[in-house]
């Protein structure tokens, strides 16, 4: 019984995105990919129509159809205003997990590590991409790092679910938990939790900074690393590149109900309509689409013939050798050698079998209900513009009216370093400042405060003169802070 197609949004995009979409749409159909296909307009052009995302409505109504997104790269438009249509529609179709395989094609791709094969999962909703961003006083910006815990326990299980599916031995975490205690600390402790779940796989972690040099020198002693968002978009394209090239590369965009894939690539606006640009990236990515659809056959079958055509030493300008590649091709030419091998596979590279289709169990990506904490308020961090130098004027004028509100100074930082009490005069000043207090005989214990009591408490800092720009409630959590002390404090 023949298979019924499946419905894609597909998106032809900037620059070079229609070559390459052709090339690869081209390449999908020589290979029988059961497929229906809805074209819909995305990037520079809706971008001029006063959409400010670069998305319209007509495009929301296709992929909620299709639930399916096959993009090629788009252009943003410089300037304010406008705003990266790649995290719009992953926020918005909650496509929580970014994958992105880096291989290498060597010897015949250029590569420092032959026989890289890591695999990188990227959250890709939360993080510093919250896009939650702002100016606070003359001198100071601020942007704010959001970590959930069912956000960090979606993409940590799914790490985990595609190393089991794809016969993959061993998963890592990368995160900067001796410095952000709280919020790569929660991603760190989750990893651990989720990990004991699955005693076959292998499991560490590495603090960001070394993990990333190792990565780049020591590729091969990786195999799946699971990271939060910006850490994820940085190293996925430094493991891309070293594996060859990141015009080589492709991603996967996974959520419970949608998905989106692409090349990881931009629009390269200089090479476009010049049929030279590399449609691999954008292949990979179909070929990441095929198996989530539930064609791993046609996957494989594609794979395999792309493997067999960098093999003969068929290359566009971007990887052609002297010497090592045998023809230099474009984009069209590149496409029609890839259709050529169909069913043909790689005797150097090693061919691939995908297997057997494996649907996503969705519930295991639903947060489950947890119990709530004992929550207690225990005092407020109030930031104010302060334009002198002297923290010790500070703390004594806000001591000397916060008394009325049953609270007291406890510590001002600025830019996160304590200054008050016993600070250095060698610690440099902002015009940035913020006073921790808490309710009178906090030193004994934890003290409730009322809210009506931070109300107070920042009526009167108005009242004194003091421009207070922000507020951060500082609260226990069944007996432990929910906050953090200051570098020195």
């Amino acid at each position: 019984m023949a298979q019924q197609n499946v419905p894609i949004t597909v998106a032809m995009g900037d620059g070079i995105g229609p070559e390459i979409m052709d090339a690869t749409l081209r390449i999908l159909q020589a290979a029988g990919a059961r497929i229906t296909l809805e074209e819909v307009e995305i990037g520079e052009k809706v971008y001029a129509r006063g959409y400010s995302a670069g998305i319209e409505d007509s495009t929301w109504a296709s992929l909620e159809r299709t639930r399916v997104f096959l993009k090629a790269p788009i252009t943003t438009p410089q300037g304010g205003g406008f705003k990266s249509l790649n995290v719009t529609t992953r926020k918005a179709l909650g496509l929580f997990a970014n994958i992105r395989p880096c291989r290498t094609y060597y010897p015949f791709v250029d590569t420092k590590h032959p026989g890289m094969d890591v695999v990188i999962v990227r959250e890709n909703e939360e993080d510093l991409y919250a896009g939650i961003e702002h100016r606070q006083t003359d001198e100071v910006y601020q942007c704010l790092k959001l970590i959930t815990r069912p956000g960090t326990e979606k993409i940590v299980r799914y790490a985990f679910e595609y190393a089991v599916a794809n016969g993959r031995k061993k998963v890592t975490c990368f995160s900067k938990d001796n410095i952000m205690k709280m919020t790569d600390g929660i991603f760190h402790k989750i990893f651990d939790e989720i990990g004991a779940e699955y005693p076959q796989i292998e499991k560490e972690h590495w603090i960001i900074d070394i993990g990333a040099a190792k990565l780049a020198d020591t590729p091969h002693a990786f195999d799946v690393v699971v990271m939060a968002n910006l850490y994820g978009d940085i190293l996925s394209d430094v493991a891309a590149q070293i594996a060859g090239s990141v015009g080589l590369a492709g991603s996967a965009n996974i959520g419970v109900n949608y998905a989106m894939f692409e090349a990881i690539h931009g629009s390269a606006p200089r090479r476009a309509g010049q049929n030279m640009a590399n449609p691999t990236g954008l292949i990979n990515g179909a070929i990441l689409m095929l198996i989530h659809i539930g064609q791993p056959d046609v996957a494989s079958n594609v794979q395999n013939a792309l493997l067999k055509t960098i093999e003969d030493g068929v290359h566009t300008y971007d990887i052609f050798r002297e010497g090592r590649s045998k023809q230099k091709v474009g984009t069209k030419e590149f496409a029609d050698a890839v259709i050529a091998r169909l069913g043909q596979k790689p005797t150097v590279l090693p061919a691939v079998d995908f297997g057997e289709p494996r649907p996503m169990n969705r519930e295991l990506y639903i947060p489950k209900p947890r119990p709530a904490h004992n929550k207690v308020l225990a005092g407020v961090d109030i930031f104010v513009h302060w334009n002198e130098k002297n923290p010790d004027v500070l703390a004594d004028q806000f001591n000397a009216f916060l008394q009325e509100a049953g609270m007291e100074v406890t510590m001002i930082s600025n830019r996160g370093t304590k200054v008050w009490p016993k600070g250095h005069p060698e610690t440099f000043l902002t015009d940035h400042w913020r006073i921790r207090t808490k309710a009178h005989g906090w030193a004994d214990g934890i003290v409730p405060v009322k809210h009506a009591q931070i109300v107070e408490a920042l009526n009167l800092a108005q009242q004194n003169g003091f421009d207070f720009i922000k507020t951060e409630n500082l609260y226990y959590f069944d007996g432990e802070a929910g906050y953090v002390k200051s570098a020195g404090e």
